[in-house]
C-alpha cells in the first residue's frame, strides 16, 4: 500500500491507499443538475494516465501530427495540456489539506476544474489536488502528479494484502453494479425530486464498450445476446450499422461462463476492478478453428470488448429482480419479499461524452463511415440513442 506525500514539503496527504483501475465513468459528466455519489473506494487510488484538467486548447489550436502522437485520432473539443498521471482518490482519504478560497470556482453548485487546484498542503501552502463535487460530476479529489509522490508503507496484515483477486474469487463475491438505481437532484432527498434511472455507470461503460462494438463491426451489423444486453446495445448498433448480411455475432465470455461457440465474431469480455486488464480464456486469447493440412489458412479470431467488471457480471449472470433492502440492518444475501424495483421510465441512452472519448482513441476512426457516425453524434441524441 501506499501515501502520497507532498513534494514541497514531504507531509502526508493520504491515508494507505492501495492502486485498482481506473473507473470508466471517471471524467462522466451526468445530466443536468444531478447529485452524484464519490467516485472511489475509500482506501483506493487510480491514476489517470493521460493529461487532463486545466490548461485546456481548442482542437484549431493542436497540430494534427501532436495529436496523433497522443493518440487522438479524430476532432474533439479540447484537449488538456495539464500533466499526465493525475491521482484519483475519495474526498475522504485526504489528510493535512486545505481548501484554497480563491480558487473555489465551480460551474453550478460545487467545485470544479475551473481555477486550477483547490487544495493545498496544510503544512507548505502548496497546490496539491483539486476536489471536485460539482453537480453531475462524480465527488472526487484528484491529486496532481507534479505536486505529489508515493511511498510504500506498512500497515496491519489484514489490510496489507493488495494481491489482486482471482477472477473466479472476483466471480465468487458477485459484486455487480445494477443496470437501475435512484436518481436525485442536488440537494434532494429521497421523495418527489428523486426517480428510477438506468445506471450512469452503466451508461458510461456502455459508450467505451460501443466504440469497440462499431470499430470491431468493420461496417457489419452486429448481434449481441438476448435479454438486458439487447436493450443496452442492440437500438444503437441497428441505428449506426448497416442492415442486411453479413452479420457480427457478439457473445458473452468471460469466467463461470462457457467456452463461447467458435463462430463468435466478438467476445464481451470483464475487465479486471483492480489490474484493469481484460479477461483472456485459458491457453489463449480465441478459440481456435482446426483447419484441414496442408493448407495453412488463417483463421480470424474473435475480438474482445471489454466491459467493467460489475456490468459484465450482471449481464452474464442476471438476477431476477433488483434488491430492496429492509430499514435496518439484514444479513447479507437476505433480501425482502416485496415487488422488484421500478424499471426506468425510457430506453437505454448511452453515454455521449464517453462514446466519443473512446471512439476519437481508436485509429478505426480514420475509416470515413466512422468518422460520420462521430459527426453525426448530435442527430442521434435527437434519437434517443445518447
Amino acid at each position: 500500500m501506499f501515501v502520497f506525500v507532498c513534494t514541497g514539503c514531504g507531509a502526508r496527504l493520504t491515508a494507505p491507499l492501495s492502486e485498482v483501475a481506473l473507473p470508466v465513468h471517471a471524467h462522466q459528466n451526468y445530466g443536468n443538475g444531478i447529485q452524484l455519489p464519490v467516485l472511489m473506494e475509500s482506501g483506493t487510488f487510480a491514476v489517470e494516465p493521460e493529461p487532463w484538467g486545466p490548461p485546456w486548447r481548442r482542437w484549431e489550436e493542436i497540430d494534427p501530427d501532436e495529436a496523433a502522437a497522443r493518440g487522438i485520432h479524430a476532432p474533439v473539443h479540447a484537449l488538456s495540456d495539464g500533466a499526465p498521471g493525475a491521482i484519483v482518490i475519495a474526498p475522504g482519504d485526504t489528510r493535512a489539506t486545505v481548501l484554497i478560497p480563491e480558487r473555489g470556482g465551480g460551474y453550478c453548485c460545487g467545485l470544479g476544474w475551473g481555477d486550477g487546484p483547490n487544495m493545498a498542503c496544510e503544512a507548505c501552502g502548496l497546490p496539491v489536488a483539486s476536489r471536485i463535487d460539482d453537480c453531475s460530476t462524480w465527488q472526487a479529489v484528484w491529486l496532481a502528479p507534479d505536486a505529489v509522490h508515493r511511498l510504500p508503507v506498512d500497515v496491519p496484515s489484514e489490510a496489507a494484502d493488495t494481491t489482486p483477486l482471482s477472477w473466479a474469487e472476483l466471480t465468487a463475491q458477485g459484486k455487480g453494479t445494477p443496470p437501475f438505481e435512484p436518481i436525485g437532484r442536488w440537494g434532494a432527498r429521497i421523495g418527489p425530486n428523486c426517480w428510477w434511472s438506468w445506471s450512469p455507470q452503466w451508461e458510461a461503460a456502455a459508450g467505451r464498450a460501443l466504440a469497440h462494438l462499431l470499430a470491431a463491426s468493420q461496417g457489419r451489423p452486429v448481434t449481441v445476446p438476448d435479454g438486458l444486453a439487447e436493450e443496452v446495445f442492440q437500438r444503437a448498433l441497428d441505428t449506426l450499422l448497416p442492415a442486411g448480411p453479413p452479420t457480427a455475432r457478439a457473445v458473452l465470455a468471460g469466467p463461470g461462463l462457457p467456452a463461447p461457440d467458435t463462430d463468435a465474431d466478438i467476445l464481451l469480455v470483464p475487465t479486471h476492478p483492480q489490474t484493469g486488464e481484460a479477461w483472456t480464456p485459458a491457453g489463449g486469447p480465441a478459440y481456435p478453428v482446426p483447419v484441414p493440412v496442408p493448407v495453412p489458412v488463417p483463421v480470424p479470431l474473435p475480438v474482445p470488448v471489454a466491459l467493467p467488471f460489475g456490468v459484465w457480471l450482471w449481464l452474464a449472470f442476471p438476477k431476477p429482480h433488483l434488491p430492496v433492502p429492509t430499514s435496518g440492518r439484514i444479513p447479507d444475501g437476505i433480501l425482502r419479499d416485496d415487488p422488484p424495483a421500478p424499471r426506468p421510465h425510457h430506453l437505454f441512452r448511452i453515454d455521449p461524452g464517453v462514446f466519443q472519448h473512446a471512439l476519437v482513441r481508436l485509429s478505426a476512426v480514420r475509416s470515413p463511415w466512422l468518422r460520420d457516425i462521430l459527426r453525426n453524434c448530435t442527430q442521434q441524441m435527437r434519437a434517443r440513442i445518447f
